[in-house]
């Protein structure tokens, strides 16, 4: 691709993370940092909305207001920037196309986590994905249950080596994404068939089914997917391998569902 519309996320002194259309899309530690990926996925066809919460708690996961005092410097930025290919997000010839800053003064008090909010119009044509149109899932017992069903199923399967459930329920996300930035959804399937099978061939798929009491079920995009995560913020589906040699592996999960079938959208 040409250009590429990124979205970079800096802060320091808390715990940050970004949205697009009410989707977390990149988060960062209390310790700050610097984060870039490109958005595609996540933008859409003229109004667009660019989030920041900022002062999140150690899970990165948002709770009520609560009281905070600034200690060093504490601020946090997100811009939607438009780069050519090869060309970083901080070159001073890339077009910044919106930008949501926050700062607080050391030792002065605030309310966290804070959040802020840019609407933006954006030229592009992207065609209308698909969790933009699903219905809003209403969190209560009975898809509470669905849901950790569906994901045991899921970590049982990838731990024997086997992706094509997985592979079924985001054929949509493979889809988008592939249209997203120019590629085959079919090469990008088979590429994480490949990588799941040299995870299991090293040993390094040690799964643990989620249950319901450590299962997190966020909703977002307005209601309309629910992200699943463990009680650290972190992605449910991940390996916890005995050997720190071999490293982890994640697989973020926001899912849809839709006359009671779920699809991973995102």
């Amino acid at each position: 691709m040409d250009r590429l519309m990124l979205l970079q996320l800096e802060s320091a002194g808390c715990a940050v993370e970004a949205l697009v259309n009410g989707l977390p899309v990149v988060a960062l530690p209390a310790a700050g940092g610097r984060a870039c990926l490109a958005v595609h996925e996540f933008i859409v066809a003229g109004r667009n909305r660019l989030g920041l919460r900022a002062g999140l708690p150690a899970t990165g996961l948002a709770v009520s207001a609560q009281p905070r005092v600034a200690v060093g410097p504490t601020w946090a930025r997100a811009r939607l920037v438009l780069a050519r290919a090869g060309q970083s997000a901080g070159d001073p010839a890339a077009r910044v196309l919106g930008s949501v800053d926050w700062a607080v003064e050391e030792g002065q008090a605030y309310e966290a986590p804070v959040s802020r909010e840019l609407e933006l119009d954006l030229p592009v044509s992207f065609p209308r994905w698909r969790w933009l149109d699903a219905p809003p899932v209403p969190v209560n017992p009975v898809t509470q249950r669905q849901i950790v069903e569906f994901l045991q199923g899921l970590a049982v399967e990838l731990g024997r080596g086997n992706p094509e459930p997985l592979l079924a329920a985001a054929r949509l996300r493979f889809e988008e994404i592939a249209l997203a930035y120019q590629s085959s959804a079919a090469d990008a399937m088979q590429r994480f068939r490949a990588h799941l099978q040299g995870l299991f061939e090293r040993k390094a798929l040690k799964i643990v089914p989620p249950q319901a009491e450590t299962t997190l079920l966020r909703p977002v995009a307005d209601g309309r997917l629910i992200e699943c995560l463990d009680p650290l913020g972190a992605p449910v589906l991940h390996t916890q391998n005995d050997d720190a040699s071999i490293g982890n592996q994640s697989w973020p999960i926001r899912l849809a569902m839709v006359e009671g079938k779920i699809y991973v959208l995102r």
